[in-house]
């Protein structure tokens, strides 16, 4: 059986101070846990603090919000997963719905951002998930493939497996509506199936994570559900107790 995975998504907020008070607030009840993985996804100018608070943490790592799909040139503003990863990060969201539906991602920019992941030694987890719209219309699942086709699909089949996937349908983000066990489970059976088709037994251990309105009262009920292995947290991972309840889960 697989180690759950908790992984938090800080969005834009948390400057260094408000991290390593943070930090000491969580550390301070959440002893060293062998049997879950936890990861933070901390600000870009956040990530120094928070690598320097988790020195002593190697069970809990570090990942960045975004990378470019360069590996350095004139792109001011951004980040490559090179610097990513000499900065101390191991993981990258790629292909969060607000990448997509406020900054203009599209399927072909994550999966050359997957590419730029895989080689600088990064993992990727891969953000895919229906508008409420395309939910009503029935697409949920086609959508879903699509975007976890596309952003693999310049990974070789050695490096499949090397990643994550996250489902987060758009419409419970942020709005305090979240997918029933049942309805992760049953999306999440979709991409395990896809996944095993692209790459065997390597794909079956992919860990696909459950996000959108995740908090401590769901998070049971969202991980005893059949194929979801962690859970991608927001706005409840920014308070150190509501994120030691969820990890403690």
């Amino acid at each position: 059986m697989k180690h759950p995975v908790f992984a938090a998504n800080w969005k834009m907020n948390h400057a260094p101070a408000d991290a390593t008070e943070f930090l000491r607030q969580f550390l301070a009840h959440y002893p060293r846990q062998q049997d879950r993985t936890v990861l933070i996804f901390p600000p870009a100018l956040t990530l120094h603090a928070v690598t320097a608070g988790l020195k002593e943490r190697s069970d809990i790592l570090v990942g960045v919000q975004n990378i470019h799909w360069e590996d350095k040139g004139a792109f001011t503003g951004e980040n490559s997963a090179p610097i990513a990863r000499a900065a101390g990060a191991r993981y990258v969201l790629v292909g969060h719905s607000e990448r997509r539906h406020v900054f203009g991602e599209t399927d072909e920019e994550t999966g050359k951002k997957v590419a730029a992941a895989t080689r600088a030694g990064l993992v990727a987890v891969i953000c895919v998930g229906e508008t409420l719209e395309q939910r009503e219309c029935g697409d949920t699942e086609s959508v879903a493939l699509r975007q976890l086709r596309a952003a693999v699909a310049n990974v070789d089949a050695h490096h499949i497996g090397g990643y994550m996937v996250a489902y987060e349908p758009v419409w419970a983000i942020g709005t305090g509506k979240n997918a029933t066990p049942a309805d992760a489970s049953a999306v999440h059976a979709a991409l395990r199936k896809d996944l095993r088709s692209l790459a065997g037994e390597r794909g079956a251990a992919v860990p696909i994570l459950y996000g959108g309105s995740v908090n401590s009262g769901n998070a049971a009920a969202l991980l005893g559900a059949s194929d979801v292995d962690g859970l991608l947290v927001g706005g409840a991972s920014l308070n150190a107790e509501a994120w030691t309840a969820i990890v403690r889960t």
